[in-house]
């Protein structure tokens, strides 16, 4: 018996309708874990690498870990991967709420859909019996809607359900997957990845649990993690706000996006902040499976109802693109849940277009009449509507702001802010250097999740000098030591997603070692998972992550930030004059990596 894991890899031919369950080999997953880490290795060892995203030959992943669906704290997430419609490199994104522990519930650590189905389908897994069913009565449906429509045919409102809505099905090179209605894979353009194969849903039902190898040791470091949850600092601020608490701390900062990052403080902040969303509207807190922040929130407006937003949609749909009304930001939140669109790249190329017609690059005969000012709402919901149709300049759109950029030219291409084509972050990074070189060095693109360096804001700076060798790693607006800050919290974050875990808990909040990890897998797994181990394990991951997009294309010249925060200083706030040293801080990090100078690795 393999404890803490499903025991088994599900794979589905949708060309074929062959469906094949194999089981977990414990070898492999001790060089690997689960998870994002699992997918990664799958991708590296079978996905051909000149392939066309859209094609049938593209791999589409979902992968859970040994924790996953246990007792253990924040166990809740699921990973989907595989070769970006939006980047072209790799893709993947992660999300919670109940779909990931229902997978391992089911029997599975990974669920690996191959080919394309010759008409729009679900799959449908109950333990071992599994279907590809038509989905021809989804077609056009939004996520809410076709997640209801599915419970109630199958009778069963416990069935766990990953959608998508009509972006993905229209090929929006950055739709969403999104679970329980609003917990969303958004990056990447996973959901045009379920699109290209005709997949509208993945329909799970687990009969089974999981089961542990030391179950009193893994009890006993369950309860070691709630209690490092339950008295850390930003507990209840994380309960009230979520991850929205940002955008009162990131104004203060001087770097809350604003009018397309060409400032970094908002004087309205006060009228968009996570307190006022939790003061006027929040009605209730929701979570994930076995979480105990909560930090989910239910609220009413007079449009809408809905859960959420994260702090990265709120900015999306307010400063970032000159919108001081929290009600229609909390509009566009619920929309773009239904509809399956990313909030940070649709908002990227809206603030794009705004920034543009600003410089007299572009003018509305450009965008078929369509006047881009700043928080102009009536624009804002009509390109939504334009690029989830593909139609007119909505088409252009729908391929994100980096193919636009390029496609429309004299000089537009400046200001498009996104690393490898993946869209910027709502974190101005000239204010926080660490998260600079994340987005740079990010295997995924513009990305704050593949490390989330969040220490170098919290100015510990003893405990910065014991754990990184310099004092200045707790201090944002150094870039010294950033590069083995950066290291650390990137083998860090890719451990959360192999347990998988949340990573707004286990990074952010800078609780989980891998010290503790190490024990936590053996007494779940029973496989012999030393931190030296678990380390070389991740390790490897981010080796192949790296050579595998070298395979895609990348070279050096990639890692790094557009013009904006490489040259043009802050004007005001507490970050002002600060700018990002980049070339500097990847040679740091590549040398600290044992990478050449063209940031090309060793294989493992």
């Amino acid at each position: 018996m393999v404890h803490g894991y499903g025991g088994h890899i599900l794979r589905v031919d949708l060309s074929s309708g062959r469906i094949l369950r194999e089981k977990t080999d414990p070898d492999f997953m001790l060089d690997v874990i689960g998870g994002r880490g699992l997918n990664s290795r799958r991708l590296y060892d079978e996905l051909k690498r000149d392939i066309d995203p859209l094609s049938e030959e593209n791999m589409l992943l979902i992968g859970v870990g040994p924790v996953t669906g246990s007792l253990f704290s924040t166990s809740a997430y699921m990973t989907i991967s595989g070769k970006s419609p939006l980047t072209g490199i790799l893709g993947d994104s992660a999300a919670g709420g109940f779909f990931g522990p229902e997978i391992k519930y089911a029997g599975y650590d990974q669920l690996i859909f191959t080919g394309r189905s010759d008409r729009l389908s679900y799959v449908y897994i109950c333990d071992d019996h599994v279907e590809i069913r038509d989905a021809a009565h989804l077609k056009g449906q939004d996520i809410f809607q076709t997640t209801a429509i599915i419970r109630k045919e199958l009778n069963d409102n416990n069935l766990q359900i990953a959608a998508i809505g009509p972006a993905g099905e229209n090929l929006v090179r950055y739709a969403i997957v999104a679970c329980n209605n609003s917990r969303v894979c958004g990056r990447t353009g996973m959901g045009c990845l379920f699109g290209s194969k005709n997949l509208k849903a993945v329909v799970v039902k687990g009969t089974g649990m999981v089961s542990v190898a030391d179950p009193l040791t893994f009890m006993k470091l369950c309860k070691v993690m709630d209690n490092r949850i339950m008295t850390h600092p930003e507990f209840q601020d994380r309960h009230d706000m979520g991850s929205t608490l940002l955008m009162n701390a990131l104004n203060g900062l001087g770097i809350l996006p604003v009018n397309h990052f060409q400032r970094g403080v908002a004087p309205y902040v006060d009228k968009i902040s996570g307190q006022t969303l939790a003061k006027q509207y929040k009605t209730k807190n929701k979570g994930c499976f076995n979480c105990n922040i909560n930090c989910s929130r239910y609220y009413v407006t007079p449009a809408v109802e809905s859960e959420g937003p994260e702090y990265e949609t709120l900015c999306s749909f307010s400063s970032r693109i000159g919108n001081d009304n929290l009600e229609f930001a909390l509009k566009m939140n619920h929309y773009l849940n239904r509809m399956g669109l990313d909030s940070l790249s649709a908002g990227e190329t809206i603030g794009w277009a705004m920034e543009c017609v600003e410089r007299g690059i572009f003018n509305k005969d450009d965008f078929d009449g369509l006047e881009f000012t700043w928080g102009n709402r009536e624009t804002i919901e009509k390109i939504l509507q334009l690029i989830i149709r593909q139609e007119g300049i909505g088409a252009d759109f729908a391929k994100g702001t980096r193919y636009l950029a390029n496609k429309m030219g004299k000089g537009s291409e400046t200001y498009a802010l996104h690393v490898k084509g993946l869209d910027i972050i709502c974190g101005d990074p000239r204010g926080i250097k660490a998260f600079g070189l994340t987005y740079a060095i990010a295997s995924r693109g513009a990305d704050h999740l593949r490390a989330e360096p969040f220490f170098e804001l919290t100015n510990r700076f003893d405990e910065a000098r014991k754990r990184f060798g310099t004092r200045d790693a707790a201090d944002r607006l150094s870039d010294n030591g950033k590069a083995i800050l950066v290291e650390y919290t990137e083998r860090q974050a890719l451990l959360t997603d192999c347990l998988t875990m949340c990573k707004n808990v286990g990074l952010s909040m800078d609780i989980l070692d891998f010290e503790m990890a190490a024990a936590l897998l053996t007494a779940g797994t029973g496989l012999k998972f030393a931190e030296e181990r678990v380390n070389k394990a991740l390790r490897k991951t981010i080796t192949h992550d790296r050579l595998m997009n070298i395979d895609f294309g990348i070279t050096a010249k990639d890692d790094t930030l557009p013009h904006r925060f490489t040259h043009e200083p802050l004007l005001e706030g507490a970050s002002k004059n600060q700018v990002v040293p980049i070339h500097d801080m990847v040679e740091d990090y590549y040398k600290l990596k044992g990478w050449d100078k063209k940031g090309v690795p060793q294989k493992p």
